[in-house]
């Protein structure tokens, strides 16, 4: 077994992973906020419905890299593997600038892709944090490392804003080229990461059968939880920029707007791990995802500024409430041996329904309007709700290990 660190070392891992997050993470903002208007600058009027696919790929691209990258890790560890996915996301970010130049739709979605299987090393810094903790301070140390998304909420929409101009005969290529630096910059500060090595590979230590484990009730609610806060923000956030220039907003309305939604998506973290340790995972969890139906709520009001702005904050800390309290929910079901696998299969299901939702936003929009978008999010968050109850009913607050 792999011990967890002293608290002050774990702390020191927390903040080097929030500040890895904060450059690697601006991936997502850039992949969100231009890949989209990318996607529409090269289709035709009539293919307009697939102008959200480079986003989409960037998510398959996550989903599908969840478990190597897990299990990547598991062998060579944390370090190696983090360091590993940024040099494979400058690769990819490199990819795009010059498959924009190309003017190639399909060949930058492959490169979406090759970004989002970086993302999916990024998306491990939470378990990262949380395995090298103690049990009381694992919710924070997740949501210590959401922090660093507050800096990329910022760095992503200027990036994409201000890259425009680097390369002036090639305007969307800019923001790419500048994400392949920020990714050499990831690579560089992982160097000083010192986390607890994975288990040793043996058949002893190889824990209980994956079935067991994501059969519990708890692991269902909790996979349920993350899936619908996550897919729900994706859905409504990937449409958000096509919407907005539908209703005669501009591109760096659409740009600003991303923005403060990513800066209400990881704000909440400097609290909401303090939020779980007062009231518990199951009520942030419930809350977070209220906070969801409401945005939904507001963008059916209107499509002012104001109306999207106020429901895209409101979608970020949903989204905030609701995935920080289910990964604490899933991180209290493992042994330390079990992590890696089940982190890995976690992620699959969580990114691959992400990708779904990415996908069929663009399609409902162009089909449905922005109102079908907003309706969709009811039926989901009822659903979710209705499982926290159901577990609420049958299990105990803590659950152990067994």
């Amino acid at each position: 077994m792999t011990a967890p660190l002293p608290l002050a070392e774990a702390k020191t891992a927390a903040r080097l992973l929030a500040a890895a997050n904060a450059l690697g993470g601006t991936v997502g903002t850039i992949a969100v906020g231009t890949g989209g208007l990318v996607g529409a600058a090269m289709l035709a009027p009539e293919n307009r419905a697939l102008a959200t696919v480079p986003v989409s790929t960037f998510i398959i691209g996550g989903a599908i890299a969840s478990i190597p990258a897990a299990l990547l890790m598991r062998r060579i560890g944390r370090r190696a593997g983090f360091i590993t996915g940024a040099l494979i996301g400058c690769l990819g970010a490199l990819a795009a600038a010059g498959t924009v130049a190309a003017g190639s739709f399909w060949l930058f979605c492959l490169a979406m892709a090759a970004m989002g299987a970086a993302n999916a090393f990024n998306q491990q810094y939470r378990f990262a944090a949380a395995d090298a903790a103690e049990p009381a301070f694992k919710p924070k140390a997740i949501s210590w490392v959401l922090v660093g998304g507050i800096v990329n909420a910022v760095l992503g929409p200027q990036a994409s804003i201000h890259g425009l101009d680097l390369l002036p005969a090639v305007p969307y290529a800019g923001p790419f080229v500048i994400m392949a630096g920020l990714f050499v910059l990831t690579a560089l500060l992982l160097t000083r990461l010192h986390v607890p090595p994975p288990p040793p590979l043996s058949l002893k230590a190889a824990g209980r059968p994956i079935g067991r484990i994501v059969a519990n009730l708890r692991f269902v609610v909790a996979l349920s939880a993350a899936v619908a806060s996550f897919a729900l923000m994706s859905f409504v956030m990937t449409a958000t920029p096509l919407a907005m220039i539908d209703h005669h907003h501009g591109h760096a309305d659409a740009q600003h707007a991303i923005q403060w939604h990513v800066l209400a998506m990881y704000g909440p973290s400097f609290f909401s791990g303090g939020l779980i340790a007062r009231f518990g995972k199951a009520p942030v969890v419930a809350a977070g995802l209220l906070l969801i139906a409401l945005a939904a709520v507001v963008g059916l009001m209107g499509t002012s500024l104001g109306h999207f702005f106020t429901a895209l904050v409101l979608l970020g800390v949903g989204w905030n409430f609701g995935f920080v309290g289910a990964t604490a929910m899933v991180t209290e079901l493992y042994r330390p041996e079990e992590a890696f696998r089940l982190q890995a299969f976690n992620d699959a299901v969580l990114f691959g329904c992400v990708a779904a939702a990415s996908f069929s936003s663009g399609r409902i929009l162009a089909v449905s309007g922005w109102e079908m978008v907003n309706w969709i999010v009811f039926p989901v968050v009822a659903v979710c709700l209705a499982l926290l109850v159901v577990d609420g009913m049958r299990r105990p607050a803590q659950v152990p290990r067994t």
